[in-house]
């Protein structure tokens, strides 16, 4: 069964409980398969974390990406699947990453020049947040990315590029 299979009968379910909610089945389905891809990536990326020794990594990497994420946009992969396998894969690759300060001061560069061009990126129909408050969410994009120049740590830096790089869309 797909996850949105299984998102359409957990919304269906709370619009029979709660006929009333001025919430769409669509809107409940969506929100659903949110949590649980949200879920699932979680899970099986601390999972692998637990038996590869790289717990603190995969903290670091699942909360960075998330967190820019959550202010810059990015790229939506169009199945529920696909996000949950390459999300966990490229998660869990980027705690065993390793840089040299200059890559590392390198990508974070790069990092802040690409949320200065693209950030906000693709949130539209994402967020309740007024297109007139998008200049607000590229400075805390840009943030973000500067804090990492004072980490200085090669999972947070290639999380932070990675999460960046889903901001470029066609010119």
């Amino acid at each position: 069964m797909t996850i949105y299979a299984v998102s359409m009968r957990i919304a269906e379910s709370i619009k029979k409980a709660a006929p009333d909610h001025p919430a769409s089945v669509e809107v409940l389905r969506y929100s659903v398969s949110f949590l649980i891809n949200t879920f699932l990536i979680i899970s099986f990326t601390l999972s692998i974390a637990c038996i590869t020794g790289r717990l603190t990594e995969a903290c670091i990497s699942l909360f960075s990406f998330a967190l820019l994420r959550q202010v810059s946009g990015g790229y939506h992969l169009g199945s529920g699947m696909w996000c949950i396998l390459l999300s966990t894969l490229l998660l869990t690759g980027l705690t065993f990453v390793e840089f040299q300060p200059q890559i590392i001061d390198t990508m974070n560069v790069v990092s802040a020049v690409l949320v200065l061009i693209y950030a906000p990126s693709r949130i539209e129909r994402q967020t309740r947040i007024s297109a007139k408050h998008f200049p607000v969410l590229k400075l805390v994009s840009f943030w973000i990315v500067a804090l990492s120049f004072l980490a200085g740590d090669s999972v947070l830096t290639a999380t932070l590029f990675v999460q960046s790089l889903s901001l470029i869309r066609r010119l």
